[in-house]
């Protein structure tokens, strides 16, 4: 695991700021407002979404900037190196045979219903292929800029705790695909999310948490 970042309790009014920025990222993640301007399903009301969710990002990274004044190596980003890329494949195919393992063994063993999963990976698979391409790349960007990155070194500079940060990534990653995947879905949702917040305590390195998220999609939505 790598410590390097200052662990000590930061000045009140960094906390401050910490604190109203976790709460920003927090709503952001778990915003209807997409859905209640942009309720349907049709390619333009997905094009919306996506702006949305880019504009989250901006949001974050704004406050993080201009608020906390604060520099994106705060939230690992940084020069990437060959060990960016390695650990970035490496955690996708573990990520992917998680997903595999999922499907094929817990879902039958338990008996569990993923039809509305499988449903809405149909309705994303009719869309454009560059559409694919565009809701990957923003879901591996903006997703772990904001549940991986940013959260988990808010929670751990207010708390000193980097376990606290995993477990609020976690559970803020999960539960906002909850409305849009259904609960089936989420088991793989939380384990994935649990290996991805790992691997960022351990290496800090958000680059590399991208390109393991987008292995990971892109082999659902761009390989069919």
């Amino acid at each position: 695991m790598n410590n390097s970042a200052d662990a000590s309790a930061p000045a009140p009014g960094r906390r401050w700021a910490a604190l109203a920025g976790l709460i920003i990222a927090l709503a952001l993640a778990d915003s209807s407002l997409a859905s209640r301007i942009a309720p349907g399903d049709a390619l333009s009301d997905r094009l919306i979404h996506e702006a949305f969710w880019w504009s989250y990002a901006a949001i974050v990274i704004a406050w993080l900037v201009l608020v906390e004044r604060q520099t994106l190596s705060a939230i690992g980003f940084r020069r990437p190196t060959w060990r960016t890329l390695v650990f970035g494949v490496l955690g996708g195919v573990v990520a992917i045979v998680l997903m595999i393992a999922h499907w094929v063994l817990v879902v039958p063993l338990f008996h569990l219903n993923g039809g509305h999963a499988g449903d809405v990976r149909e309705q994303i698979m009719a869309t454009p292929y560059w559409y694919r391409v565009l809701m990957v790349t923003r879901a591996a960007v903006v997703e772990e800029l904001l549940f991986r990155a940013y959260i988990i070194e808010k929670v751990r500079q207010l708390t000193g705790s980097w376990i606290a940060g995993v477990l609020v990534s976690v559970i803020a990653f999960t539960y906002a695909h909850l409305s849009g995947w259904g609960m089936v879905q989420l088991i793989p949702v939380a384990a994935v999310g649990l290996l991805f917040a790992l691997i960022y305590v351990w290496r800090r390195d958000t680059p590399s948490n991208i390109i393991a998220h987008f292995i990971t999609d892109g082999m659902g939505f761009l390989m069919g």
